[in-house]
């Protein structure tokens, strides 16, 4: 398997050790796919500015006091080729893809560029897990039928998992349209916490953990943060989640329940800015963390 070397790969790693295959545990997938954006353009960008940011994250984690990637590896992997691959053919090229990576027993971090990605993961991981629960964090539900007349939109993936039969929490969800708040009232497999309700419920972390099954993947839409701390997005929203907050969520997931994979998804990095996709490299190293890392548990 084709690995990126040090001037390349997450973290900046300068020793092999830490960041070859057959030794990671860990491995950074890149699919930077972009098709269906709907405002700004530019996510297929954020794969690659996330990992170039990652090289000025330190190691040492302060919260876990540890280097977590000494007893990991985390490799990186060259960016999947999408050529003229659009809606279900680039989906099942990304479930391919991520299908050789679990088979070869990796804990697989996924960096995308539209939202439309995470169905492809998750159709690999319900190979896997076929008991999956979905922790989505996120301003959008993405639970339109179709938009723009393209039942693979970023706008729809929410919807297409659904359909896989799987149970979906959303956290931080602000905007969305009548259609897709209508399927959140009917369905049994949907849980919703809006934004404007877990700030008056001081329950809302761990409402939302009961509510998920033992293997849970997570999907994180940088649009879910505030704009104030992420506003390299394609379609920004106010009143998201802070820093802190959401690491006490996703803290709180890692303790109890099993994380078999996650992704970060929709950075479209801003000329001038890296605080977008610095923090974003931030959170993805300190998931790492979380999962390996015996203080979470």
């Amino acid at each position: 398997m084709e690995y990126l070397p040090s001037e390349k790969n997450f973290l900046g790693l300068p020793d092999e050790r830490l960041y070859a295959y057959e030794r990671s545990k860990v491995v950074i997938q890149q699919a930077p796919y972009e098709y269906t954006s709907s405002y700004l353009s530019g996510s297929h960008k954020g794969p690659q500015a996330i990992i170039k940011a990652s090289a000025y994250v330190e190691c040492y984690d302060e919260e876990l006091d540890e280097e977590v990637v000494e007893k990991l590896g985390i490799a990186t992997l060259p960016a999947i080729s999408f050529k003229d691959k659009t809606d279900a053919d680039a989906v099942l090229l990304i479930e391919q893809e991520t299908d050789k990576l679990l088979n070869d027993g990796k804990f697989v971090v996924s960096l995308g560029a539209e939202h439309t990605v995470t169905l492809g993961f998750v159709k690999s991981f319900i190979k896997k897990y076929p008991g999956l629960s979905i922790l989505q964090i996120d301003a959008h539900s993405d639970l339109r039928d179709s938009y723009n007349d393209n039942r693979y939109s970023h706008a729809s993936v929410m919807a297409r998992i659904h359909e896989l039969g799987l149970t979906i929490c959303q956290a931080g969800i602000r905007a969305q349209c009548r259609e897709e708040a209508e399927l959140i009232k009917s369905s049994e497999k949907i849980h919703t916490f809006y934004a404007h309700q877990i700030r008056a419920n001081p329950l809302w972390i761990s409402e939302i953990v009961d509510f998920l099954d033992n293997d849970v993947y997570i999907t994180i839409d940088a649009d879910g943060f505030d704009p104030s701390i992420m506003p390299g997005v394609g379609t920004a929203e106010p009143n998201g989640l802070f820093w802190t907050e959401t690491l006490e969520l996703l803290k709180k997931v890692f303790r109890e329940r099993n994380v078999v994979g996650f992704d970060v998804v929709e950075c479209a990095p801003i000329n001038g800015s890296i605080l977008s996709e610095y923090t974003l490299a931030k959170l993805v190293y300190k998931l790492i963390g979380y999962k390996f890392s015996e203080k979470t548990r």
